[in-house]
This record gives structure tokens, sequence and C-alpha cells, in this order.
């Protein structure tokens, strides 16, 4: 192993061991001051508890942001077997609540009143507006509120937890879904670990079932669709049908969360859906050095978190995971739109912006969907790194995304190759990647070479062989990383609107005449982000557009009320 490399995972792994809750603690159980709480009390009330009772329970919806003002409530972290582990005691001034709060789903902690409490409640739609009304005492609540989901991450407190072996293509498919929705999650070896052992004699579950899903409300879901556990944790619900949303904005990549940010903060009301995370192809890149504003770096997966809470602050609603599946106008004179979902349900509203981005390419490799459970990956995420530690491995790619992955993948693996089609990087990857690659001495790249089989038993890969200049290549390899770019996630839409040949969504000009920039051949409906037809595939480029469409938003819903507006 390289010096180099050894000394960063000794850097990684001393910076770990302090939990955050150690090291922020100050900023994640701040006390606020009196004259704060009178500020506060216009946006809730004050209710009693008696001691005993439960102020929040695991699994269960919560009651939204708590202020104490008198007594003291202990919050604890629920564990499978044993007793629950103590977090903190709130006293006088303290705040309960994390993330969850934001959006009313259920809590990730229990809260047991140790003697009388009063407390101020403030529901979540009332959180989002002392957020805006009150924003120096809003900021120290949000930080406090993101710093304790952090808290929760490391540990995998109040989240599902998942039996099955690391490697295994359904346990993995399960974590990254919670992963990169930011949902505390704990697994659970049965092999090894004797609570998995437990629970899998508990409810009397046959190896071959596995994995298994303990939800927080006691559910067991035995290897669910992603759906299922999201349903079944509470991080998505039925969507209002009754409800009419200024827009409804399909993707929660880049451009569709700056869209629900600027909007939402506007006052317009916004419902964003997205079939799997926040996040989209953005959200994949281990650390972004270009986008303005991070001189020293940002991962995907931290950047679009943030976005994703800021969205939810101004008040927009997020609907993860649920697929569009068509789009339809309910009725010509009003000029509503019906966005079908693949859940059978709908949702209404007046403007939809699309920003469904664009879906992974495969290669054209025999036999590939066989591994791609286990051991093919278009992520490249902590969870992928600890996969591939002190192993030798293969990435194909040349753009950005590639660029960023091998980076990061290099200071987990014994050994990268990286496959490029081409003749070099230099022509489709920054200057500073192909600069910091050839500075990695554990990464080989192959230029002018192309995959040309895969082999293994069992759903694990083994062997991986490509063709190169100077023959073909067999290596003994488990994992392949594939970043070979997407094509546009606009399937759901034929029929509905105009397309280009290869499926991009046509917007202004192109798509008829008077129609704006972003606006696509349908009055009413936009097309933002690396699914409309021309537009530039970085994420800067994404979340201007996403701004940019809001203003457009305006104009169009501020003609509808005027009759202006022609179908």
């Amino acid at each position: 192993m390289p010096a180099r490399t050894a000394q960063r995972r000794e850097l990684k792994m001393s910076a770990t061991t302090s939990s955050i809750i150690d090291t922020r603690r100050h900023q994640m159980f701040p006390t606020l001051e009196a004259a704060e709480i009178e500020r506060l009390r216009r946006f809730g009330n004050v209710h009693t508890f008696a001691s005993g009772d439960a102020l929040a329970s695991v699994g269960q919806v919560g009651h939204g942001l708590i202020i104490i003002l008198s007594g003291r409530v202990d919050i604890t972290q629920r564990n499978q077997s044993g007793p629950s582990t103590p977090i903190v005691t709130h006293g006088p001034g303290a705040f309960m609540g994390e993330l969850a709060q934001l959006a009313g789903r259920p809590a990730l902690v229990d809260a047991r009143a140790l003697e009388p409490v009063e407390a101020l409640i403030i529901p979540p739609e009332r959180v989002r507006a002392m957020f805006v009304a009150e924003a120096e005492v809003g900021e120290r609540i949000m930080r406090a509120l993101i710093l304790r989901r952090v808290g929760l991450l490391e540990t995998g407190a109040g989240g599902p937890v998942i039996v099955g072996r690391a490697e295994n293509g359904d346990v993995l498919r399960l974590e990254g879904f919670l992963s990169r929705n930011g949902h505390p999650r704990q697994r659970l070896d049965p092999e090894t670990d004797p609570e998995a052992k437990a629970l899998i004699e508990r409810f009397q579950v046959d190896p071959g079932q596995l994995p298994i899903v303990l939800c927080p409300g006691g559910q067991l879901l035995r290897n669910p669709s992603e759906v299922e556990l999201a349903r079944c944790i509470g991080m998505v619900g039925p969507i209002d049908t009754e409800r009419l949303y200024d827009v409804v904005v399909v993707g929660a990549g880049p451009a569709g969360l700056a869209t629900a940010v600027y909007a939402a903060s506007e006052g317009l009301s916004v419902l964003v859906l997205d079939c799997r995370a926040f996040g989209g192809q953005a959200g994949a890149s281990a650390r972004i050095e270009n986008y303005l504003g991070f001189p020293t770096g940002i991962t995907g997966m931290a950047l679009m978190a943030r976005a994703y809470n800021q969205a939810q602050k101004f008040g927009a609603e997020m609907a993860i995971p649920d697929e569009a599946d068509g789009l339809e106008a309910m009725n010509g004179s009003t000029g509503e739109f019906v966005l079908r979902l693949f859940n059978a349900e709908r949702a209404r509203a007046r403007a939809v912006v699309i920003a469904s981005g664009a879906r992974y390419r495969r290669l054209n490799v025999s036999n590939l969907e066989a591994f791609e459970a286990s051991s093919v990956h278009y992520w490249a995420s902590s969870l992928e790194g600890k996969l591939v530690a002190g192993q030798e491995i293969a990435l194909v790619g040349a753009g950005n995304s590639a660029g960023q992955a091998t980076v990061y993948l290099a200071t987990q693996a014994a050994k990268v190759w990286l496959i490029v089609r081409g003749k070099d990087l230099q022509s489709s990857m920054s200057r500073y990647l192909v600069d910091r690659i050839n500075g990695l001495a554990n990464v080989e790249v192959v230029t002018q070479a192309q995959v040309s089989g895969v082999e293994g038993t069992g759903g694990m890969l083994e062997t991986l062989r490509w063709r190169a200049p100077s023959g073909e290549v067999v290596r003994q390899i488990r994992h392949l990383f594939l970043f070979i770019g997407a094509d546009p996630n606009s399937d759901w839409l034929a029929g509905a609107l105009k397309l280009d040949a290869k499926g991009f969504v046509l917007t202004g000009a192109e798509a008829g005449t008077s129609r704006q920039l972003l606006e696509t051949s349908r009055q009413g409906i936009f097309a933002i982000g690396d699914v409309r037809a021309g537009s530039v595939k970085r994420v800067a480029a994404a979340v201007g557009e996403g701004a940019q469409v809001v203003a457009m938003l305006h104009a169009y819903l501020a003609g509808r009320g005027s009759g202006k507006v022609v179908q």
C-alpha cells in the first residue's frame, strides 16, 4: 500500500473516532434565552405533561418542535436488545427535535418526562414559519436539528434494522437507499451478530428469505422494495389529492431542489417528487471542487442534503420515493395538470417543472445484469468505499464524475484501474482532476480500452476482461464502477411533450412559438437540468436553471390569474 494512501486512511480513522455529540455538543443542544422563547410563543401552544409521559416515541409522528419551559425530559436511543442508551437530558430553555420535525415524520428517539413538564409545542407547518420570521434564533435551531440528524446517522438510532450480509445485493440496495436519503439505519450480520440470530429465531425467518428489515414501529419486512421500506418507516405518505399545488417539481436533483428552494421561499406551494432519493447524479460525486463558494470542495451528497433541508425549511413538501408515470391536463379550461404516479396516486398542480434528470448508462456486455446487485456500481459513496477496502477494482468513464469517483476510491482500494474509451482524459475531464489522478500511485489509467467480459458465480463478480491496444487483459476483480454518462429520464413524457431524437425535452423556440426559454411545448410545463435539450451538464448550470424557472413560473401563474394564458 502506498504510504500516502495509508496516511489518508489513518487520518480518516482518527477523524471518525470522536462522536459528533462529543465534539459539537454545545451546538447540538443549545439553551434558548427567555427573551427568545417569548418571541417564539406566537408560533405554538403551551402543553403540560405528567411525570413519566412520553413526549416522543420512535416510529410515531411527533408533535413538532418542543421547547421545554419547565421540568426535565430524558432523550434516549432505543436498542433492539437491552436497555435504551441515553443521549441527553433537556431542561428549561432546551428544545426537542431533529430534521424529522420539519416534515412531520416519525420520531427517531424516545422522549420521556422525568417530572411534570410544561412545554411550548410548535407544529411542523409553524416551525417553517418560525424559521422565516425569526431568522437569528431559527439559524441556531436549524443547525442543531441538522447536527442531531448527523449524530443519529453515526449510530443508526431510530432507523430500521437490516439483517443480512454486507455483500448481499439486496442489503446493498436497501442500505444505499437509506444512505442517499440521509436516514439512520443499522445492519446486523446473521453469521456473527447475536442480535441478528435472535431476530431470525424470533420471527422464524428462513436464511433464504434474508435480508429482513425490522422497522422502528415493530413491523417486519422480508426483502422489501424501497417504496415498501419508505412507507414502513414513515419517509413518505399519501399525497393529498384534494390539494392544488402552485407547482409540482418532478426530480430532486440540483435543478429540482433549486426550484423548490426559490419557489417555496417566495410563497409558492411546492411538491417535489423523486423516484429514489434527493441529489440526483450530483449526489454521486465523491467531491465537487469547482462549485462556486466551496474552495476546499464538498461532497455531492453533503451539498444536496443542504439544499434538501433548505427546501423543507421554506415549506416545500417532499414525496420521496414517489415516481411520476404520466402527465395529463385535468381540465383544459382551468389549465390544471395531473401527474399520475406509479402507486396509482395523483398530484394536482397549476404548473409543472420537469427536472427528472437522466438514467445511468449500462455497458453493453453480456451477463452484466447478473452482477449489478452486488458487484457493479453506479455510485461511489462511503458504503461502496467500505466494500472495496484493500481490493483491486476497476472504474469505467472519463468525465468529471468518473474522475471524482476515482480520486475517492483510490483512498480506499489497493488498486484502481481507470478504463477510458478515448485516447486521453484531458478531452473530457477537468484539468484539476486529471492532475490529481496522475499523482495517485495506486491508479492506472488504461486508454483506448473497452470492457469485453464479466465472469463470476453466485451473483458475485470474480473476473473482468478488457480490450486495449496491447491486447486483452484479464484481472481478478470483484467490483466494477460505471460512470459512462446517462440518458434522459423522459420515457414517461412520451406523447405529452415534444422531445428531440435522443429523448431530451425541447424548450423555448424549439418547442413552439412564443415559448419562454425553459418552457416546453405545453404552456405551464417547464423543463430544466439534464433532461432538457441543450442544457449544460454542470451542477451550477442546473441550479441556475432552477432559480431562473421560478421567475417564469410567477409570470405564468400571474397570467393565469388575469386570464391571459392560452392552453
